[in-house]
């Protein structure tokens, strides 16, 4: 009983940590790390950083919090398909306010690329989930797997060691889900790839 416990615990840990909202941040600094935008000063970047954590994870966090708080739901009862779909609505929006300051900033295309991305895996999975329930935890990774695909064929170097990387790490996140019954297989393996071609052709294509 323990050890179920224990493997729960850290199953929700997991889930925790690799939420559905940090793509973008965890893009640009894949981006500030092997293109160009290295030169830019380091407090650039963290302005950058700051901007995309605040839009992309902390302000529709905060505000799918407290409309769950309204409903009075808590995590797994929020998590039933048919009350997913206004936090994926205010995460949207969250992210169009994002990609509107960013223009208004007149931030590189390559900055924009990686929210616009995310935007899409949202949407796309907030279409599929009006019909299946698809893993947006999953989407996420899947999302910074195709994001460094994308990145890997316009700025030419090696991604093979960080892809191996992304597929232990959405091993995990998807075990987490199906330990802590909020997704099946089928709905973890396509919500990464979903999220892998969503975010690969938003960036090579957008």
């Amino acid at each position: 009983m323990k050890r179920e416990k224990r493997i729960i615990l850290v199953a929700r840990v997991i889930s925790m940590l690799f939420t559905p909202f940090y793509l973008p941040v965890v893009g640009l600094i894949v981006l500030f790390s092997f293109s160009y935008l290295s030169i830019f000063p380091l407090l650039y970047k963290l302005q950058v950083l700051i901007l995309a954590y605040f839009f992309t994870i902390l302000l529709p966090n905060v505000l799918i919090h407290l409309y769950r708080h309204y409903q009075g739901w808590n995590l797994i009862e929020s998590g039933h398909r048919e009350r997913r779909m206004i936090p994926y609505i205010v995460s949207i929006l969250c992210y169009f306010t994002c990609i509107y300051v960013m223009e208004q900033l007149h931030m590189p295309h390559f900055m924009g690329s990686i929210v616009i991305a995310a935007l899409v895996v949202q949407i796309v999975c907030a279409l599929i989930n009006v019909w299946w329930k698809i893993s947006t935890h999953t989407a996420a990774i899947g999302g910074v797997g195709g994001a460094l695909f994308a990145f890997a064929e316009y700025l030419n170097f090696n991604p093979v060691w960080w892809l191996c990387l992304i597929f232990f790490i959405a091993g995990l996140v998807g075990t987490s889900r199906m330990l802590l019954r909020q997704h099946s297989l089928s709905q973890v393996v396509a919500g990464f790839w979903v999220g892998f071609f969503c975010a690969a052709v938003a960036i090579l294509f957008i």
